[in-house]
């Protein structure tokens, strides 16, 4: 007699969350993350913490030390963590029974544009990169020859992960790629106000014109279904609802767990990806109730 297949068993008790702890009260959550730490425990799930400083540091299993041995997966939701520091803690969480639902390999590729682009590459600005170390930016040789890929006109510059919008003038904005010497001057100017936060390389993008009046929206990504749009935190007061029609099998196709997108109307009505990121690190706007996207993510 054959035997009954049997059917493994559903998990009752959800993913756990692990969130930055209070620099001050280290065994405290960090205020901006505790109302999602709330909707976590209503949900049923643990919270455990993270020492982000000591993380940053290089001291992984310093930074771990409070999350509780044989947790189980955990999402983190926190602070931006550079992608070689995010696998020293898939390394130290694993050591300990706690295991990330997004892999190093899925951080990396979401966290920074070379990882992305290419599955985006007609849905965004377009974009040419290389790697550089913090304060060494690439020779004006290799900056022009980057900025002859990209068409003639204004770009912009920024690092594999983030720009400097704020410095717009003097480290972002380039009226013409094809003048060398602006591009030259603007990413060492980027280069230097980055020091050590540069995170991978540098990227120079088109630039294109946006509807500032409708603001970005943010788009939130689980197992490649749409769980969520919110206001990006830039312009909370702003909530576009762009249509996500194609984008879904783009970001199917990028084969990371929980990802963002932030979508921007060009001038002339075009909805165009500015950015995307690993959703653990994305924030998100305070006017938000955490619930919405805590009670999809830990089920």
């Amino acid at each position: 007699m054959l035997a009954t297949p049997t059917t493994p068993a559903t998990p009752t008790t959800p993913t756990a969350l692990l969130l930055c702890n209070d620099p001050l009260r280290t065994a405290s959550c960090d205020p901006h993350f505790a109302p999602q730490a709330r909707a976590a425990r209503r949900a049923g799930a643990a919270v455990a913490l993270l020492d982000h400083d000591a993380l940053l540091a290089g001291r992984a299993e310093e930074a771990v030390r409070r999350v509780p041995r044989g947790i189980g997966p955990v999402w983190y939701r926190g602070w931006m963590i550079p992608a070689a520091r995010y696998a020293d803690l898939e390394s130290a969480l694993d050591r300990r029974g706690a295991h990330l639902c997004s892999t190093g390999a899925m951080y990396r590729t979401a966290h920074e544009l070379p990882g992305w682009y290419g599955t985006f590459a007609d849905l965004t600005p377009l974009s040419g990169y290389a790697p550089c170390a913090p304060d060494e930016p690439p020779g004006a040789a290799e900056l022009a020859a980057l900025a002859a890929t990209l068409p003639a006109g204004p770009g912009v510059v920024k690092d594999f992960v983030k720009s400097r919008k704020h410095d717009w003038n003097q480290a972002c904005y380039i009226p013409d790629l094809t003048d060398t010497a602006a591009v030259h001057r603007v990413v060492s100017r980027f280069v230097e106000l980055q020091g050590a936060d540069l995170a991978g390389g540098i990227v120079l993008r088109a630039f294109e014109p946006f509807d500032r009046t409708v603001g970005e929206a943010r788009v939130w990504w689980l197992d490649g279904e749409h769980v969520l749009t919110t206001a990006h935190p830039d312009t909370p007061d702003l909530l576009p609802d762009p249509a996500l029609d194609g984008l879904r099998q783009r970001v199917g196709a990028l084969d990371c767990r929980f990802v963002t997108t932030d979508l921007a109307r060009r001038t002339d009505g075009t909805w165009r990806v500015i950015e995307l990121g690993d959703a653990q690190v994305s924030d998100l706007p305070a006017e938000t109730d955490p619930a919405r996207l805590i009670t999809r993510l830990l089920g």
